[in-house]
């Protein structure tokens, strides 16, 4: 088995479509095809259910676990000797769901250690662990647990949520607000898997209801629009209000303990970081969160 194999198989692995993968890879497909069919027929068993579509099979994912892995090591071992080599500068990859509440940190950062390369990483929460245990990233901030083995974290603050309104909604003038008053309203709130849907849909949960969402996306800026515009009401995380971008509207408290996000480091316990990646984890943690918060 040859690097090279083992890198498409994990494209192959992660897309589940062939064509796709090929594309990705910029290989031609038959050759793709043909380089998983040799590593089944090296392992004596199927990794992919082929029924229908390409799907990883319990085997696949077994032995994807031990590629990331092992790739994962032969790169930190690249990554150990550039740092020796560099006199210790070396790089950082952090991934996170969102950046705007890592910017002031991060920049700091880059003032203290100018020579360091910062590798940023948009990653979904669901990808965030895997992505940890195969030392594909070093660093994961996420709004939402990951409820993963192998992994340590740092709480690094909790940002109430509140919702907002346009300037004219009936509940602009109020200074909190319960769920129940909310429950009829319509949404304006992110896709499925975001920390902001999985929060509202356990709000709403909890009163047994589901929330009548009229419009969902990825942008943050769109949804804090289509909101001004009268479309809906959404959950809003307080950090937003003091964004230098933020468009008009009114934010108002919920009364609710469980209506906010907890910002938390997570790294993975037995993965060797860099002195950089170290010293990222320690620029986050020891950071002045409460600052102008």
């Amino acid at each position: 088995m040859d690097l090279n194999s083992l890198r498409q198989f994990l494209v192959v692995a992660r897309l589940e479509h062939l064509s796709r993968a090929a594309d990705e890879l910029r290989v031609a497909q038959p050759s793709l095809s043909r380089t998983i069919a040799r590593l089944e027929g090296e392992l004596g068993a199927p990794l992919f259910d082929r029924g229908g579509r390409l799907r990883l099979n319990e085997t696949g994912r077994i032995f994807r676990t031990h590629v990331e892995r092992s790739l994962g090591e032969l790169d930190a071992g690249r990554r150990a000797v550039a740092e020796a080599v560099g006199g210790g500068t070396g790089t950082v990859r952090l991934a996170s769901e969102t950046f705007l509440t890592l910017t002031a940190p991060l920049a700091a950062y880059k003032r203290d250690h100018p020579a360091v390369e910062i590798a940023l990483h948009w990653s979904p929460a669901e990808d965030m662990a895997r992505r940890l245990r195969a030392q594909d990233v070093d660093l994961c901030v996420a709004s939402q647990p990951l409820h993963a083995d192998g992994l340590e974290s740092a709480r690094l603050f909790t940002d109430p949520v509140g919702v907002g309104t346009p300037l004219d909604h009936p509940l602009a003038g109020r200074t909190s607000v319960r769920i129940a008053e909310l429950l009829d309203e319509p949404f304006v709130t992110a896709r499925e898997g975001h920390w902001l849907r999985r929060l509202l849909d356990r709000l709403f949960a909890a009163h047994g209801r589901t929330p009548r969402i009229v419009c969902e996306g990825d942008e943050p800026s769109a949804i804090a629009e289509l909101i001004s515009a009268g479309l809906g009401i959404g959950l809003v995380p307080g950090i937003a209000r003091r964004a230098a971008t933020r468009v008009p509207g009114a934010w108002i408290a919920v009364d609710d303990p469980d209506c906010r996000r907890d910002v938390t480091l997570y790294w993975a316990a037995d993965a060797h970081l860099s002195a950089a990646a170290r010293r990222m984890r320690a620029a986050l943690t020891d950071w002045d969160w409460g600052a102008g918060r």
